[in-house]
C-alpha cells in the first residue's frame, strides 16, 4: 500500500535466525508494495528492557517513593521522558502498521520486547486509565488495551523443528500475507468467556 509507514519491533538477537529471514522478507515485500519501513531492532539498539527512574527527565513527582506508572504519565504530560523512550513513541505515532517479530519465550515474548511495551506503551502516550475500567479493557490484551486494530497473529511454530523445506513454506506463506495484509479486517481481542 503505497506511501504507507510501517513500523517493526524486531526482538532477535541472531539475524541469520528465522526470525531475522521472517523480517527480511516483510521489510522487502512492504518496500516493494510502495511502503516506507522502519526497523526497530531491539538487540541492535542495544535497548534498555528495564524501566527505571533514568526513563524520567527532571525532578520527579514524588522522590520519596518511586511509582513508575505514575512518574511516566506526570513526565510524558509535561515532555519528560528520556530520549530513547521518545524516539520510539514518535516511530509508534507515524506508523500507519506495527509488526511485532519475535520468538517465543516460556510462551512469551521476550523480556526485552516486554521492556519496549512497558517504557514507550505508558499512561497517556498508548492509553487512558481513567476509562480502562469501563468496558473491561484490561482483558483485552496489551495492544487492544492502548487502541491498536489487531490482526490475526501470524505465527510459525517451531521453525527449529521442522525440514528446510517445510521452513521455506512458512516464509512463503508470510510473503503472501503480507501482499493482501492492507485487505484484512482486525480480530475481535474478546474473549467469549468475558461476555458471559
Amino acid at each position: 500500500m503505497a506511501g504507507k509507514k510501517v513500523l517493526i519491533v524486531y526482538a532477535h538477537q541472531e539475524p541469520k535466525s528465522f526470525n531475522g529471514s521472517l523480517l527480511k522478507i516483510a521489510v522487502e515485500e512492504l518496500t516493494k508494495q510502495g511502503c516506507s519501513v522502519t526497523v526497530s531492532d531491539l538487540y541492535a539498539m542495544q535497548f534498555e528492557p528495564r524501566a527505571t527512574r533514568n526513563d524520567i527527565v527532571g525532578p520527579l513527582r514524588n522522590s520519596e517513593a518511586f511509582n513508575y506508572g505514575v512518574e511516566t504519565w506526570e513526565a510524558y504530560k509535561r515532555g519528560g521522558l528520556s530520549k530513547d523512550v521518545v524516539e520510539e513513541q514518535k516511530k509508534v505515532q507515524e506508523a500507519d502498521l506495527l509488526i511485532f517479530q519475535f520468538p517465543l519465550f516460556w510462551f512469551n515474548m521476550p523480556a526485552i520486547l516486554k521492556g519496549w511495551m512497558d517504557r514507550v506503551l505508558v499512561q497517556g502516550f498508548a492509553y487512558d486509565l481513567s476509562k480502562a475500567y469501563d468496558g473491561g479493557l484490561l482483558q483485552h490484551g496489551i495492544m487492544h488495551f492502548c487502541g491498536v486494530k489487531v490482526l490475526e497473529p501470524h505465527i510459525c511454530y517451531a521453525p527449529e523443528n521442522v525440514s528446510e523445506e517445510k521452513r521455506k513454506e512458512m516464509l512463503t506463506a508470510w510473503t503472501q500475507r503480507l501482499k493482501t495484509l492492507w485487505k484484512e479486517e482486525p480480530i475481535d481481542c474478546s474473549p467469549e468467556w468475558y461476555f458471559k
